[in-house]
């Protein structure tokens, strides 16, 4: 049995103002000649399909394009929803496109709903579990103690018909503890999202979203495929691919990556402005790649950003590595030695924000919101 791993697709999402759509588009026609050369038996989609819960017409349309490609390429597509996905939008049609071959599971109601697949080894059952949370499960399961992500994700699995004497995989949308995260990924306070990998110990593979980081967690075979595309300049060394899982008989699973290859790149670039701007050093590159210069100049340079967009019009960040900027984070470093109060963590926001100070006026107003929130908190 043969399937293809995606997840985070992000259809729809924009970086620094930037539209994705054209990367996307090119990356999903990619991925559908992937599919024509290995002739899976299945897709595997684990969540975050969509960038917002209300996606933009055009991000609603290429979805549209690519699940009909794969419907009449025959491919059966089992799809969870991810916490950027908005449940009810992606639950729409849902019912009526299993008659094509696509099982989307979005809202999680406690019902089991394996799907049985067959081949010359026995079955294989593909078991849906959407992103969920304690509140989710709360409404589900109203006399159950459920305080973390972890006992929602053991409760939804031990209502799952699991038969570990068959072949098991489960399509899931969670953070597993111990994988790296990435800067374009939503972060939760605390670890309380995390969930560990022994709870997924009755599947033979465990295809997960929601890190955009291609990894393994705990064994091989509980994976995350990562993003096909890189989101975030944390993903810049990184190498995008999908995710080919080969089932054989029980016990038996090999897991192999197929690189992706992106219309423009996401790379760093550093040196001083006359070296980065000198055709030597771009020539040869792709200048319409995704750029984030870092000037090793000591003086700023007038307009820098704009400058710099005549040689790569799609730089998307500017920073300075001189003198002046590291005894800048030498100084900031050393405040994080002490705790700081919430105006303090507040004002820091601001100003990386919009690139200034907050004013009087402005620093006394959110000093009294926070007084007021800390008298509410107390009253409950």
């Amino acid at each position: 049995m043969k399937l293809l791993h995606l997840s985070d697709l992000h259809i729809g999402k924009r970086v620094n103002e930037f539209s994705m759509l054209e990367d996307q588009k090119h990356i999903l026609t990619q991925i559908l000649e992937i599919t024509d050369r290995e002739r899976p038996e299945g897709i595997l989609l684990a969540g975050d399909i969509y960038d917002k819960p209300v996606p933009p017409t055009e991000a609603v349309q290429m979805l549209d394009d690519f699940f009909t490609e794969l419907a009449e390429r025959n491919l059966a597509v089992f799809a969870v929803s991810g916490n950027h996905d908005s449940p009810e939008r992606l639950s729409f049609g849902s019912r009526l496109f299993q008659s094509k071959g696509l099982y989307l599971l979005s809202i999680y109601d406690g019902q089991e709903r394996g799907i049985v697949l067959e081949d010359e080894y026995g079955t294989v059952t593909i078991h849906l579990l959407p992103f969920v949370k304690p509140s989710v499960m709360r409404h589900v399961f109203i006399k159950e103690e459920i305080p973390t992500c972890e006992a929602a994700v053991k409760l939804a699995v031990r209502h799952m018909n699991v038969d570990r004497r068959e072949r098991n995989v489960l399509v899931a949308h969670q953070f597993v503890t111990g994988a790296r995260r990435c800067e374009s990924e939503e972060l939760q306070i605390g670890g309380v999202d995390q969930v560990s990998a022994s709870v997924f110990d009755d599947f033979d593979y465990v295809a997960l979203g929601h890190l955009h980081s291609p990894q393994s967690v705990g064994r091989e075979t509980v994976r995350y495929c990562g993003t096909p595309l890189k989101y975030s300049f944390s993903e810049a060394d990184q190498e995008k691919s999908v995710t080919v899982v080969e089932l054989e008989e029980k016990g038996c699973v090999k897991v192999r990556q197929i690189p992706l290859k992106p219309i423009r790149d996401m790379r760093k670039i550093r040196g001083t402005y006359m070296e980065v701007t000198n055709r030597s050093f771009y020539e040869g590159t792709n200048t319409e790649d995704y750029i984030h210069a870092v000037l090793t100049d000591e003086e700023d340079i007038p307009d820098g950003i704009q400058k710099l967009r005549v040689i790569y019009p799609n730089i998307l960040r500017l920073e300075y590595d001189n003198l002046r900027t590291r005894e800048s984070r030498e100084i900031e470093g050393t405040d994080h030695a002490e705790e700081k109060t919430e105006l303090e963590l507040f004002e820091e926001f601001y100003k990386l924000q919009n690139n200034q100070a907050m004013s009087l006026q402005q620093r006394a107003y959110m000093e009294q919101m926070i007084e007021d929130l800390r008298g509410e908190s107390q009253e409950i």
